[in-house]
């Protein structure tokens, strides 16, 4: 229950601050990104981390996992196992088509004074009233909704997986996930609650941070329309962000509303 309580924390935590203040990333890097064959497979690891993409800090939990195939359908990870800084799945690939894996964390936070400490919550919003105690003081509620997703495509790209659910920040592809190569620019969409997202920062970082003295990001601006093109300077796995905040909260006590998306996207040699 402390580990619980405490993975709850780290994520609230993450998400309440602008990227530039974030110690902590959460992301999901697969073994390939593009696979074919008979029978394929990849292993998923999954983790929050000071470094891209070297787990060092908590495990994602992986009971937020959700795998969508090609046909839309849900698929299951397989040979599951949360370790002390990383978990790890396996994905049965048995569609032709681009795979969506994702954990989506969507609750409200909370922090209060009781008898003059400072606590805090997280949790669904069902339990806020029995969680948060009768005498707390200087209330104050938000809501919050976090994506990290990574994409997997078997033969050719496309399918239902790709098309957005209408909640929080999500990302559509103009240039596809998994066709992605280094010098080349890439184009996608943001979108929020199903609308094109404008004038949203998108900051992209390529992995191995652990040995660079600098994150080097690259930056772009969403247009009206969402869009918004990035240059991979080289190849690898890159950690692509985007935040932002409103009002429109689906939860009464909570006056604000905290959005978060991230993706993890490997860039191949030309």
């Amino acid at each position: 229950m402390i580990r619980h309580t405490m993975k709850w924390s780290v994520l609230a935590l993450a998400m309440a601050l602008p990227l530039a203040a974030q110690a902590h990333k959460m992301w999901m890097v697969p073994s390939a990104t593009n696979v074919s064959g008979a029978d394929p497979w990849v292993t998923v690891d999954a983790a929050v981390s000071n470094d891209l993409f070297y787990p060092d800090h908590m495990p994602v939990a992986l009971d937020r996992v959700a795998i969508t195939a090609p046909d839309g359908q849900t698929a299951r990870p397989e040979h599951a196992l949360t370790g002390q800084y990383r978990s790890v799945f396996d994905v049965h690939l048995t569609q032709p088509g681009t795979y969506k894996i994702a954990s989506v964390n969507d609750g409200l936070f909370a922090s209060y004074e009781l008898n003059g400490e400072k606590k805090r919550w997280r949790g669904e919003a069902a339990n806020l009233a029995k969680e948060i105690p009768a005498g707390a003081k200087n209330v104050d509620v938000s809501e919050s909704i976090n994506r990290v997703e990574t994409f997997v495509t078997n033969g050719k790209p496309g399918g239902e997986a790709l098309r957005p659910g209408g909640k929080g920040l999500e990302l559509v592809p103009v240039t596809q996930f998994t066709d992605l190569a280094a010098g080349e620019a890439a184009t996608f969409q943001l979108l929020l609650d199903g609308k094109p997202a404008a004038g949203l920062k998108v900051t992209a970082i390529a992995g191995d941070t652990r040995y660079r003295n600098a994150q080097e990001e690259l930056d772009s601006t969403t247009g009206k329309d969402g869009k918004f093109s990035l240059t991979w300077p080289h190849a690898g796995m890159y950690w692509i962000n985007a935040s932002t905040q409103d009002d429109k909260t689906s939860a009464k006590p909570a006056r604000q509303r905290r959005l978060s998306y991230s993706a993890t996207l490997e860039v191949l040699p030309q």
